[in-house]
């Protein structure tokens, strides 16, 4: 389901309205291809949805936030390798409405213990996101600065190799 708006989280002069989705797509060097909406990530079973508190060190606050790790996800639609060295050369790219990109590696994600707090988020203190962050949004809670990698509107994750 596709919306257009003129949100004020992109209130930007001269520019058109955008198309938000309210489903995230995983594509690219995947063997099933998936899309899932906010709906079916409220509805997966209790073990797979994760909560985490974050600190906004400049406003002060802590909040928690639910979601299911991008890792799940990712099982899931069954990453593509021809064998076990490939791995080392994905990328994963998860992209907003509004163009913004961030990358993480296999590694991150299934290798080390960031990977369990890279989180596909759906509620923030018991409610849905706010509007400024969109129906579904990404973040990285290990990372020690979280703004840099935090997606919001979130709409697509992507597979890629990087390297041959």
């Amino acid at each position: 389901m596709l919306l257009t708006i003129q949100s004020p989280a992109f209130a930007d002069a001269g520019k058109p309205p955008i198309s938000i989705s309210r489903s995230v797509s995983i594509t690219g060097g995947v063997e099933h291809p998936a899309t899932f909406s906010v709906d079916q990530l409220r509805q997966r079973p209790m073990g797979q949805i994760v909560s985490l508190q974050l600190t906004d060190k400049n406003a002060g606050t802590t909040s928690t936030v639910r979601g299911i790790r991008l890792r799940d996800l990712l099982d899931e639609a069954r990453i593509v390798t021809r064998d076990h060295n490939m791995v080392k050369k994905l990328a994963i790219i998860a992209g907003a409405a509004d163009g913004y990109k961030v990358v993480f590696s296999w590694s991150e994600l299934f290798n080390s213990p960031l990977g369990d707090s890279v989180l596909v988020l759906f509620e923030r203190d018991g409610k849905p996101l706010p509007e400024n962050e969109g129906p579904m949004a990404l973040v990285s809670g290990k990372d020690i600065k979280t703004g840099p990698r935090h997606v919001k509107w979130l709409q697509a994750i992507e597979v890629r190799q990087i390297a041959d």
